[in-house]
């Protein structure tokens, strides 16, 4: 229905309370109505041209959530209206980005979610194929606001979408791109403007990558912890439980760790700007010392070819220090090299990384460049 400044996009709703008490189920039931205004919208022009629908909410399409407000998970999907509607010969139109728990309390699923709403609707109904569509023509190498030299790809592995969606791209809703790596489920992101066949999300046994690196994601509003633990030498319990009474606190507070690195006599973490101060507060409160840098950001190059081969981290590291950069602190998986730097700093390090891995030269449906082709 539109973006900020449209009268039912989900800010324009958020504005009409902003700055009055509005508890978290009130906000719930606000942004759902954009979702079902649209529902009613689509099925009625689809029936105008011929084509029956019926508009449903998240509630009559079956969805079952749990009960966090603003960010909650389905849990199944009861198919039984969905299943009689198509047999009937309508097509549903589903109200995304919500559902109902088991008490029947709406829930919303957090920005982006209609996504995760689609996705689960395709596996629960054994889907040929979901189709995801968005405001560009698939998936970027990159962020096109960022990099304008950054290619649209033609596949991606559905981990290395799920490993993009985790670390900062908005193309996909993370949970969506989660259950498309759980499920196996055929998806496909494509544009609304466009009829571009967009980007096809294959599992790794389908497509091995020819290419170390297929994608550079930004992540901006983070501040990072320095936390002084009690450290005895040759004490490593004592260490580790200092250690796990961090990570207690915080998981008990509902605040999401990201990078963590464990030293001899501090915990290096970070968490979201917005969560910053919170954190620091209850840590101090357990006697926990605590330093804060806020303002960071996240690069994260993303590649399911990464996996042992030797070298990536050297490039990494080369690109960075060859454009000044000063990288704060590092984490690796399988699939990805996340580096922690300066919010100032974030748009150029993306830029580097693109250029160091060839992804700016992915043309014709071609994959980039290997780690040793020049």
């Amino acid at each position: 229905m539109g973006r900020k400044g449209e009268p039912y996009a989900t800010d324009t709703l958020l504005s009409l309370v902003d700055g009055t008490h509005c508890d978290a189920h009130e906000l719930d039931l606000l942004m759902s109505t954009g979702e079902l205004i649209s529902a009613v919208v689509v099925a009625a022009l689809l029936s105008e041209k011929g084509m029956p629908a019926r508009a449903l909410t998240g509630s009559d399409a079956g969805i079952l959530t749990n009960s966090e407000s603003g960010n909650a998970t389905i849990q199944a999907i009861d198919t039984t209206a969905l299943k009689a509607l198509l047999s009937a010969g309508y097509i549903p139109v589903v109200a995304g980005f919500q559902g109902v728990d088991e008490s029947g309390v709406l829930h919303t699923l957090g920005r982006g979610g209609s996504d995760t709403s689609a996705c689960a609707l395709g596996v629960a109904l054994e889907a040929e194929r979901v189709d995801i569509y968005t405001d560009v023509d698939g998936v970027y190498t990159a962020d096109p606001r960022v990099i304008p030299e950054a290619q649209p790809l033609e596949r991606i592995t559905a981990d290395e979408l799920f490993q993009m969606a985790k670390h900062g791209s908005k193309v996909v809703h993370a949970p969506a791109a989660e259950l498309a790596l759980q499920s196996g489920v055929n998806m496909r992101v494509r544009s609304t403007f466009s009829d571009a066949e967009g980007t096809a999300v294959v599992s790794l046994d389908a497509f091995r990558p020819d290419s170390v690196a297929t994608a550079v994601t930004c992540a901006s509003q983070i501040t990072r912890l320095r936390i002084r633990l009690p450290y005895v030498k040759d004490d490593a319990r004592a260490h580790m439980e200092a250690q796990t009474r961090v990570y207690r606190l915080m998981a008990d507070a509902t605040i999401s760790i990201d990078m963590f690195t464990p030293m001899n006599d501090r915990l290096v973490l970070s968490v979201a700007q917005a969560r910053g101060d919170e954190a620091r507060r209850v840590l101090e409160a357990e006697g926990f010392e605590v330093a804060a840098r806020e303002k960071l950001g996240k690069v994260t190059l993303v590649g399911s070819g990464m996996h042992g081969v030797p070298g990536v981290m050297a490039r990494v590291a080369q690109c960075l220090l060859e454009a000044g950069i000063d990288v704060l602190q590092v984490a690796d998986s399988h699939a990805t090299i996340s580096l922690l730097v300066g919010e100032e700093d974030l748009n150029a390090a993306a830029q580097a990384l693109h250029r160091a891995f060839g992804l700016e030269r992915y043309q014709n449906h071609a994959r980039p460049a290997t780690l040793g082709s020049e």
